[in-house]
């Protein structure tokens, strides 16, 4: 199916962020900021700050969320920049697909705060939620980009220190190894207008912090993926970060775990964000809607 032309407004929007000259972290986490906050919300979302066991985050809601399901969120940034903000439009869209509310993380981010603080952030508000009473079966991890990378992450934390899994685990456009060996690398670099493995490698370096590059909990491509919940992994068909979502789905064959792998046709990193303007990006969207509700009955 040919790809719908709002597309190619969304691609143009992509290209001029991505021209922009940003020297420092904090230019990137300004841009970000601005680009995101230009798309619109949709009058009856609603919202609320939230401290979770000394994390910020946020709860987004739609009219149709179910208070007893829980989407928890890890938005993407490469560890270094995005947030709430960044991504409260599309998790409106997430919050009415899914029937869920939504809870934010905003996790603690590089440099000022590296590898590993993310994860144990995560691994906190996942027990946050249990403490609320939130049942786990009733919970789902969603994530994108380093996010994405960050829901297998936590899980395999979550693992190790004996916590009951949530329900389900959703993947967009995971950066799930932070040596960028994945082929798409390559054989994308030309069409993906959002990411590049010299970029890669370079937040990487940041966010580890003289940290090994294979540790499981940084690049999870490298864990032991026994035991964790169905997991649905979607990534566009032009990014370099193909072949993560492609090595991830393997692992995670390999340690018999359910998992769903969707490659969207000319889809850009991150795709979902433009919801209000993208069809492909709601449709994915209740793409994920379907599974959670799948999976958390």
């Amino acid at each position: 199916m040919a790809p719908s032309k709002e597309l190619d407004t969304v691609l143009e929007m992509i290209r001029v962020r991505s021209a922009e000259v940003r020297k420092t972290t904090d230019d990137d986490r300004l841009s970000y900021e601005r680009i995101m906050s230009a798309l619109p919300m949709d009058d009856d979302i609603e919202t609320e700050r939230v401290g979770v066991n000394g994390v910020p985050a946020e709860w987004i809601w739609a009219p149709e969320s179910e208070a007893s399901r829980v989407i928890l969120y890890l938005h993407g940034g490469g560890y270094l920049f995005g947030s709430a903000r960044t991504h409260r439009v599309m998790l409106a869209h997430m919050a009415r697909a899914a029937k869920a509310r939504v809870l934010a993380l905003d996790y603690r981010l590089a440099p000022e705060l590296p590898f590993p603080a993310p994860v144990e952030d995560s691994v906190s508000a996942y027990q946050w939620l249990l403490a609320q009473g939130i049942a786990p079966e009733k919970i789902a991890f969603g994530g994108d980009s380093a996010g994405g990378g960050l829901v297998v992450a936590a899980l395999v934390a979550l693992r190790s220190v004996g916590e009951p899994m949530p329900a389900a685990g959703v993947c967009i456009s995971a950066w799930a190894d932070m040596e960028s060996t994945g082929k798409s690398m390559i054989t994308n670099a030309e069409a993906d207008p959002s990411v590049s493995k010299e970029r890669l490698l370079k937040i990487a370096k940041v966010y580890l912090n003289g940290k090994d590059p294979k540790a499981p909990l940084a690049s999870p491509v490298h864990a032991d993926l026994t035991g964790l919940p169905p997991l649905l992994l979607q990534v566009g068909g032009i990014e370099v970060l193909l072949d993560d979502s492609t090595l991830l789905k393997s692992r995670a064959k390999a340690a018999g775990v359910p998992v769903e792998m969707e490659v969207w046709d000319d889809m850009p990193h991150v795709w979902h964000h433009y919801a209000p303007i993208l069809p492909e990006a709601r449709k994915a969207i209740g793409r994920i809607g379907e599974f959670v509700l799948q999976h958390t009955g």
